[in-house]
């Protein structure tokens, strides 16, 4: 049974394995400190961190996260290590909160290796501290014992470093800032809202978290269970932007929100989900969105119809005010149950090596053991229990991708222009749309457990993050791009996709797209843009013209914000084009002296606030004689690479996520069809 601890109240531990699994709400950091029996960490080898996150039986992730899941062996600590502190503290990167106050109090549970619940504690009282002490563990006569501390810092990390003994406490906390910020870096967003009553129909439910307290408010940023977790029953929710944005607006004509306290139910009224399927003996549960242990049941166990067959699923069986929003939900629904899935597989396969390791030290441990055919029985014995596990928990993943399997091929095909591939039929029969789209697909992601199974990546509009398009060396086993021309021409054509897509998905007028190419290499990857007429003018070039185009844009910037903080944003000169704007910049820094490389960085800080977007085609190398003056600036751009590349990481789970850009068919005339009917629809819509 779980002991549900408070704050000062301790609990004996049975077991020296365990696992302590955070449920935050949004991304937190994770760090452990260890101790000895005055209660002091005598160096910066007892720290572990993002930047540091292996000791000698204790192991954190490596970036920020709604949910973590540290590894710990108290059997496996130094004989001078009497006290474990887990710490929490509120990322510096990626703009969200500064203080616990703000966002929804901390879940944390210490469980089994079998995902059997020892302690959980919630951690409430919290307000302006910014990194908090959530658990000690600590050594008495023997035996260790778990304790619920709750002791908040509101000098964030430095100073609760500093408050346990260590001198380089500072550079510590600077030391894990940075692994988080650079993962911050290169992460994809998480997931939308979900209300934890499976709204989704196909999806098993998981069981509820405990209402960590009455006072929980809604945080600000994306988390994978979008608002406030623990709340009491679903709240229908527009979607959270999956870049940390608010909600969406309810489109024109459709029905107005619920008044408060109402829900609204969209299950299918034919779909029904299944229950889960029972756990297999020994074998860890599936962690829930919350963090708590689930039964290891299916990312969604297949919905099942009255015949008792799996049903099949439906287009838009999601919540939303309009079947565009619903579409949007699914998706990342899907992208959310492959996350699961995937996670209760590895550490289901994870259980049963450690089991095996145990068992078969166990084995020989004993020197009779290993005379005669005892101890080969007993390695047998421990090899075929763990082909039992780890063929069970394969049987439970490809059930669950099997369903996701069907569920893409129900959706994809409905998917309207601004979320379908290239190769969809949606793009022959297209038409500019009158009104702005609630997001844009900017390719795809996958996991090594099934590359087949690519879950659309939908990136909220208007964007609030800028691109970059690598053209450096990514990860080729065969070395095939090499070449650093053939490199950036991928990344140009790539950048070109984009920004067609982008372009054909908005009504005339309502998005522009500037081009700065300051030595015309990027011409041949332009030709369609130009060709069609649809860009805000000729590319610039030469140092002139990158000038020109950097100007006109940051005083575009200024003029909006300054009517904004004016509180009169109609007082715009006539004329002014009031339409989004995107600015492509090709090889960069060549061509760019400090003040364009000054102007840039500011386009990217504040031009998304105001209409303005960037898209960077470049090299990071290329621009390392700016050293740290940039590094603020790759930060801040969600980084595409125009190859297949697993460099995209969730705060959710963790995982890191192939993403595969959106190519056109080779050979197929769809991008030139395209911006015709674009350029077509401006020519009318300027008469």
């Amino acid at each position: 049974m779980t002991a549900e601890l408070v704050r000062g109240q301790n609990h004996p531990l049975s077991e020296v394995r365990l696992e302590i699994r955070i449920s935050a709400g949004r991304p937190v950091v994770a760090a452990a400190t260890l101790s000895d029996d005055s209660g002091r960490a005598r160096s910066a080898e007892w720290v572990v961190h993002p930047g540091a996150p292996v000791l000698p039986g204790l192991e954190v992730s490596r970036q920020a996260a709604a949910d973590h899941r540290l590894a710990l062996d108290l059997g496996a600590m130094p004989e001078a290590v009497h006290h474990v502190d887990v710490l929490l503290a509120l990322p510096a990167a990626g703009g969200g909160p500064t203080r616990f106050g703000a966002v929804a109090a901390p879940f944390v549970a210490v469980t089994g290796l079998d995902g059997t619940e020892l302690v959980s504690y919630t951690i409430i009282g919290l307000d302006a501290e910014s990194a908090v002490i959530a658990l000690e563990l600590y050594r008495r006569q023997g035996a260790w014992k778990v304790r619920a501390v709750g002791q908040g810092y509101a000098g964030g990390l430095t100073a609760l470093l500093t408050d346990l003994g260590l001198a380089e406490a500072g550079e510590l906390a600077a030391a894990a800032e940075e692994a988080v910020a650079q993962g911050l870096a290169r992460s994809v967003a998480p997931p939308p809202s979900r209300t934890t009553d499976d709204v989704r129909s196909h999806q098993a439910p998981a069981p509820p978290r405990p209402d960590p307290a009455a006072a929980v408010s809604p945080h600000e940023g994306c988390s994978p269970e979008g608002q406030v977790s623990g709340t009491a029953g679903p709240a229908v929710q527009q979607p959270a932007s999956s870049m940390g944005s608010g909600g969406a607006t309810p489109a024109a004509g459709s029905p107005p929100p619920p008044p408060a306290g109402r829900t609204i139910d969209y299950r299918h009224p034919r779909r029904q989900p299944a229950p889960p399927p029972p756990a297999a003996s020994g074998q860890p549960a599936s962690p829930s969105p919350s963090g708590h242990p689930a039964a290891p049941t299916a990312a969604g166990a297949a919905p099942v119809g009255h015949d008792g067959q799996p049903a099949r699923p439906v287009a838009g069986d999601a919540t939303g005010w309009s079947m565009d929003e619903r579409l949007y939900n699914q998706v990342w629904g899907m992208f959310e149950d492959l996350a699961r899935t995937t996670a209760a597989y590895r550490s289901a396969v994870d259980f049963a090596d450690s089991r095996m390791d145990k068992e078969l030290d166990q084995a020989l441990s004993d020197p009779r053991s290993r005379i005669g055919g005892q101890g080969d029985d007993a390695r047998e014995a421990a090899r075929a229990k763990h082909t039992q596990l780890v063929d069970q928990a394969r049987a439970a993943l490809d059930r669950d991708l099997a369903q996701l399997t069907v569920e893409s091929e129900v959706v994809e095909p409905a998917l309207p222009a601004a979320y379908a591939r290239w190769d969809n039929p949606v793009w022959h029969g297209f038409r500019v749309p009158m009104e702005n789209p609630m997001a844009v697909r900017l390719g795809d992601l996958h996991l090594p457990e099934d590359p087949s199974l690519r879950i659309p990546m939908l990136i909220r509009l208007p964007l609030e993050r800028g691109l970059w398009i690598d053209s450096g060396r990514w990860a080729s086993p065969d070395d095939s791009f090499a070449d650093a021309g053939e490199r950036r021409r991928l990344a140009m054509e790539a950048a070109v996709a984009h920004a067609a897509r982008l372009i054909a998905v908005h009504p005339p007028g309502e998005f522009g797209v500037h081009v700065v190419d300051p030595a015309g290499s990027g011409a041949q990857a332009l030709a369609p843009l130009v060709r069609t007429g649809v860009l805000a003018g000729p590319p610039a070039a030469g140092a002139a013209g990158v000038a020109d185009v950097l100007s006109r844009l940051t005083e575009r910037v200024d003029l909006v914000q300054m009517a904004v903080r004016g509180g009169a944003p109609d007082a715009l000169p006539p004329g002014f084009d009031a339409g989004e704007q995107l600015l492509i910049v090709n090889d960069f820094p060549h061509g760019f002296d400090d003040r364009a490389v000054t102007q840039l960085r500011y386009l990217a800080d504040e031009g998304p606030a105001v209409g303005v977007h960037l898209m960077m085609v470049a090299d990071r190398e290329d621009a390392a004689a700016y050293g740290p003056l940039l590094d603020p600036l790759w930060r801040s751009l969600l980084r595409l690479t125009p190859v297949p590349d697993d460099h995209l990481a969730d705060p959710w789970v963790g995982h890191a996520w192939t993403y595969e850009p959106p190519v056109v068919p080779s050979g197929s005339q769809v991008l030139q069809l395209v911006l015709t009917e674009v350029a077509a629809a401006r020519r009318d819509w300027n008469r």
